[in-house]
This record gives C-alpha cells, sequence and structure tokens, in this order.
C-alpha cells in the first residue's frame, strides 16, 4: 500500500507494544482508552486508504474514517477473535460505510435531478399554459370585435359580468326577445369565429 494512500491528514501515537490485536481489542471492549488509541493508529491509515479508493474524496474519507472508528470503539464488544482478524473485521466495517455513503451520495444526486427535472418541467408547462392562455384571450378579443356593438355588449355583461338575460335588457335598455336574439346570433358567429365545432 503506497504511503500517499495512507497516509492520515491527522497526527497518531507513537507506537507502544501492547500485545496481539485481538488482545487490544479485549481492553477496549473494557472501556480501555489508551488500548483503543493503540488500535486506532494501527487501523486507522488502512482504513483511511481503503475508504479513499471508494469514495476518492479527502474530506468524506476522513469523515467516514472517523465515523468507522468511532463505530470500533463502540461495538468492540461484538469483535471476536475466533471469526477472523482484528483487520479484516475493520475493514469490513469500513468498505460497508464506504459504500453507504456512495449511496446515499447517489440518491442525494438523483433526488436534486429529479427535483430539477420536475422543477424544469413545471416551469417550462407554466410559460406554455400562459402562452396558449395569452394566444386564447387575444382571438377571443378578436372575434368579440367582429360582432355588432349590441351584439358584444350583450355577450360581455352576461358571460364577463355574470348577469343574466333580464338583468342584461335592463342595463342595456332592450327589449328581453332582442337581447335573447342578439346573444345566439352573437354567439354563433363567436363560435364560427374560434373555430369550436358544435356537437
Amino acid at each position: 500500500m503506497s504511503e500517499e494512500s495512507t497516509a492520515l491528514p491527522w497526527p497518531v501515537m507513537a507506537d507502544v507494544a501492547a500485545g496481539t490485536p485481538a488482545e487490544l481489542m479485549a481492553r477496549v471492549a473494557r472501556g480501555d482508552a489508551v488500548a483503543f488509541g493503540q488500535v486506532y493508529d494501527l487501523m486507522a491509515p488502512r482504513v483511511y486508504g481503503l475508504i479513499r479508493r471508494v469514495l476518492r474524496n479527502p474530506a468524506q474519507s476522513e469523515e467516514v474514517t472517523q465515523e468507522v472508528m468511532v463505530e470500533v470503539w463502540r461495538t468492540a464488544t461484538r469483535y471476536d477473535a475466533d471469526r477472523g482478524s482484528l483487520a479484516s473485521w475493520i475493514l469490513t466495517m469500513a468498505h460497508r460505510r464506504a459504500i453507504d455513503r456512495v449511496r446515499s451520495e447517489q440518491s442525494t444526486t438523483d433526488r436534486e435531478q429529479a427535483v430539477a427535472a420536475a422543477s424544469a418541467t413545471t416551469e417550462y408547462d407554466e410559460v406554455s399554459e400562459a402562452v396558449t392562455t395569452n394566444l386564447e384571450v387575444q382571438q377571443v378579443r378578436h372575434c368579440l370585435s367582429a360582432l355588432t356593438e349590441l351584439q358584444r355588449e350583450s355577450v360581455t355583461l352576461a358571460y364577463y359580468g355574470g348577469y343574466s338575460y333580464r338583468e342584461v335588457a335592463e342595463l342595456l335598455d332592450a327589449k328581453l326577445a332582442t337581447i335573447k336574439a342578439r346573444m345566439r346570433d352573437g354567439l354563433i358567429r363567436l363560435r364560427d369565429c374560434l373555430g369550436v365545432t358544435g356537437r
């Protein structure tokens, strides 16, 4: 393993002879901080090197290395020397953590891209809808301008003002039958102008 891949961005304690890794872990499991410091110095460079190869990002690699070593301290009682070496136990933990981080980062990226895509679609839809609405409004205005004044006033009061036929007749001082006829004729002309096909 190259010095660059295992070089830690933090200082390590001087080596202290303290027995085998299994003996050190037995002491760590009993809460021995000095023993943990020795395990840390022994394993942190290898953990960092492995994680750095997976993540490639130095800052994230440091962070995940710290997480792994904290997990070693917290779960020291789970280490069983009969099932494998300390190095394989810790490096397996480190590899799992590194992969989890990659998946988490990918998941975050996927979510951000999905949100960005949805936002872009929404913005496009809003613009498209606004343009369509604007064109429709212009077309309706054009078609309304083609009606007679009485037809235009009657239709505008009834459909945009919300007035009944009788109220429109009173407002325009015209007979109810006249208003109904003018509105019917005006609506037919509007329908033809707008290109709306009857059922």
